[in-house]
């Protein structure tokens, strides 16, 4: 087993939590792991990547070579576009649809839509509105994380259930049913759009 995921994503919007949780479900699957982050300046909107491998034998490297990742998870759909060239032949790619206009010259939507939807793999949600319709809009990053987990072999739904519920307890039992609500949601996204195509 062996996944390579790219998570993206503008500060704030919790992808390196999604890490944290994806690495802890991997933990307790018994897999190894390597993760490297780039943080940009979340206060300001900066650009936010962590590369997380994970597989069932031992990781040489944390980084993604280019062409190999199986898998681009982003809750903002321009900075999927921004790692297409570390996807491999076949990935797949799971964002947000919800735009964070942070540069001047950020592309009109609907490019950035026609080159998502034109790639093929992919699953675009808004997942802002996904969570606030289980949960809260705060929960998107799990609802996001839902969708991305139908392309994750090796770790099942219960096991990031189980991660979520540990990395999200010194916020309370109601913030974990929150997520785990989003998580879920996020999950019949993807199986929603997989099954239309």
């Amino acid at each position: 087993m062996k996944a390579d995921i790219v998570l993206a994503g503008v500060g704030g919007q919790g992808i390196l939590s999604i890490a944290t949780v994806l690495g802890a479900a991997a933990l307790k699957a018994g897999l190894f792991i390597k993760q490297a982050e780039v943080h940009g300046m979340s206060q300001r909107g900066g650009d936010v990547q962590s590369c997380l491998r994970i597989s069932s034998n031992p990781i040489a490297s944390d980084l993604i070579r280019s062409g190999s990742a199986d898998l681009i998870v982003s809750l903002e759909p321009m900075e999927a576009l921004r790692y297409l060239p570390l996807l491999r032949k076949g990935g797949w790619i799971v964002t947000g649809t919800t735009p964070v206009v942070n540069i001047d010259n950020y592309p009109a939507m609907e490019e950035v839509t026609a080159t998502l939807n034109g790639f093929g793999n992919t699953v675009a949600a808004d997942f802002d509105a996904v969570a606030r319709d289980v949960a809260s809009p705060r929960s998107a990053n799990m609802a996001l994380l839902g969708a991305a987990s139908r392309f994750i072999e090796g770790i099942t739904p219960e096991q990031i259930e189980e991660a979520i519920a540990i990395i999200f307890a010194a916020k309370g039992e109601a913030i974990i049913e929150s997520n785990i609500k989003a998580f879920r949601a996020g999950r019949q996204v993807a199986a929603d759009t997989v099954a239309a195509n």
